[in-house]
């Protein structure tokens, strides 16, 4: 498509013509067959309209067979969705040179020109599209010539004729074209945001997508800078597109952030590093207002990617800019802006290319277009960090308060005994067979901990035989009452959130058994159109405070298990906790289900 945009003077917009897939080609393909229905009739009217009958009985015949055609094809394709049935471009261009010496009307045939080089555009053949207007124009100059006798006189009725013939096909050419060249623009945006996912991780995911966007322009490296305020670090990803090596992002300091961030979030600029200050164009990014005079980028920028032309754009972030989208080239400027091949992005036809204004219009799409999953991927990863930190530091607690304790307990009793044993065996027995009793119970509680470390899959089908063992196993090692109630028999619920419950009911009831010193505990269960609520209520000594309060008041008094507020607040839910000393609590979870 190259070849269309260099010769109607537009900027450069996509660098490369990349293969379509399936369904976008199936796609043009369809648009293609019922392009050529309505050219055909119109063309058959136009036919028909004409005043000399005599000489029209052929070509009306001819345009008549090829209509039906073109109309069988068509309905063929709306029965049967899943095939493709088309007619050769070649025989189109065929239909079209025999029409052109059957018909008495030029605009009847100017119908079918204009239908086969928007077809020849759309299906990327860019040479032959040309080729055709040529040798179109050609033909209809001289067929003008032969009609002279019919009112046709002067060499500048051919030429004018010729010059419309040239610049309606250069013009559907270019409808085709940017057809075509909508489809690959969106089928890329598409492969980028599906390169940006969660379970690639955060740095290969980053890897992937700006090295398809450095092989999109075709330049040497792109960058990715992003500003963590909340750190006071700034991260930064460098790749170049023929690197396979996995590498981390840089962390630097705030101060280097002129470098990489270049200047104010709200331009989007292009530059070229010349000897002197340079030249470069760009406007703002909110606005769209061309900028006269444009701000160089600091020598930093260039010092640090040896930079001579460079693309710089904003990356948001919650509404909110947070970052640079950079490209560089690090040749010499001075170079065409015809097409360059991968295996030249490290020789220098590829470094010596001008970015163009169009480029910078596409990078600005691209990084809007990624801005969001790229987010998504970032708050994943902080969500899973805070996870981490959150069991833990859970962890630590159980095994501090836990095992920790009882371990430095049997060491003191074991160092009393010790002294005690050469004159009382039988009081030294019978405390031994104590702590016996204590290190079975321990490793218990150990093997009960390991077990729940473990992944755990629960899922809407399951939730209620899996809570109901649970309950059962926990009556019989923990001799206390349970009494567990799901009010709906067919729970709906998304996987993720009967995971968080399940873990969230599992702790609730090893809570009470090492801390409550309850007998009798009552776990309900309740779904509705929209939320899930799960309230576990004991008769225990209760919580050290005197109340009811929320999550934030929670977190506002560092009161409450840790624990299941983190994973109640990880799927959206809200924590209610009621605890009256020595009369028992009451934890309500609600988490929405929209």
């Amino acid at each position: 498509m190259r070849g269309v945009r260099g010769l109607l003077d537009f900027d450069r917009q996509s660098p490369a013509t990349m293969p379509l897939d399936t369904a976008e080609r199936l796609y043009l393909d369809r648009q293609v067959t019922l392009a050529r229905a309505i050219f055909v009739a119109l063309a058959l009217v136009d036919l028909i309209e004409i005043s000399v009958a005599g000489s029209r009985t052929a070509a009306a015949f001819f345009l008549a067979v090829y209509l039906l055609l073109a109309l069988a094809v068509l309905g063929y394709e709306r029965l049967a969705s899943e095939t493709n049935v088309t007619i050769p471009l070649v025989a189109d261009c065929v239909a079209l040179a025999v029409f052109l010496f059957l018909t008495p009307s030029l605009s009847a045939w100017w119908f079918l020109f204009l239908f086969v080089v928007f077809a020849l555009a759309t299906q990327g053949n860019a040479r032959l599209m040309l080729a055709l207007v040529s040798i179109a124009t050609v033909g209809i100059i001289f067929r003008v010539a032969m009609m002279e006798l019919s009112g046709w006189r002067g060499a500048w009725h051919w030429l004018t004729i010729g010059l419309g013939t040239v610049i309606s096909g250069l013009g559907m050419g270019f409808l085709g074209a940017r057809e075509r060249e909508h489809l690959e623009r969106q089928q890329f945006l598409e492969k980028v945001s599906r390169l940006l996912q969660f379970d690639r991780g955060l740095t290969e995911s980053v890897r992937q997508a700006l090295g398809e966007i450095a092989l999109e322009f075709e330049c040497e490296q792109a960058c990715l800078a992003i500003r963590d305020e909340e750190l006071e670090r700034l991260f930064v990803w460098k790749i170049h597109p023929n690197d396979r090596e996995i590498g981390g992002p840089e962390t630097l300091p705030l101060s280097r952030s002129d470098t990489f961030l270049t200047d104010a979030f709200e331009t989007s600029f292009c530059w070229e590093f010349n000897d002197g200050a340079g030249t470069g164009f760009g406007w703002d990014r909110r606005s769209g207002q061309v900028f006269r005079d444009l701000t160089a980028p600091p020598n930093s920028t260039r010092e640090e990617f040896g930079a001579r032309t460079l693309l710089a754009v904003t990356i948001e972030a919650g509404g909110r800019p947070t970052g640079r989208v950079l490209l560089i080239n690090p040749g010499g400027p001075g170079g065409s802006n015809g097409a360059i091949g991968t295996a030249g992005l490290n020789g220098a036809q590829g470094s010596r290319r001008r970015f163009t204004r169009g480029e910078l219009r596409w990078l600005e799409r691209i990084v809007r277009h990624v801005g969001p999953p790229l987010e998504n991927v970032f708050l994943m990863r902080h969500l899973r960090a805070r996870a981490v930190e959150s069991e833990r530091s859970r962890i630590s607690r159980d095994l501090h308060d836990g095992v920790l304790q009882t371990l430095l307990s049997l060491n003191i009793q074991l160092d009393v005994l010790r002294h005690k044993f050469p004159w009382t065996p039988e009081q030294a027995g019978k405390e031994l067979e104590t702590l016996q009793k204590t290190v079975q119970q321990e490793s218990e509680e150990l093997r009960r901990m390991v077990t729940d470390l473990r992944p755990l899959r629960v899922e809407s089908a399951d939730m209620r035989e899996l809570m109901l063992g649970f309950a059962e196993r926990f009556r019989n090692e923990a001799a206390m009452a349970v009494d567990l109630f799901i009010e709906d028999r067919n729970l709906r619920l998304p996987d993720r959130i009967c995971r968080e419950l399940f873990q969230i009911y599992r702790e609730s009831l090893n809570n009470i058994k090492k801390h409550a010193k309850a007998s009798h505990v009552v776990v309900k269960l309740g779904q509705d159109e929209a939320k899930v609520s799960l309230v576990v209520d004991d008769n225990g000594r209760g919580f050290s405070f005197s109340g009811r309060y929320s999550s934030e008041e929670l977190d506002r008094l560092r009161l409450g298990p840790i624990s299941i507020k983190e994973r109640t607040r990880g799927v959206g839910g809200t924590l209610t906790v009621e605890s009256n000393p020595g009369h028992g609590a009451r934890l309500t979870v609600e988490i929405p289900l929209n």
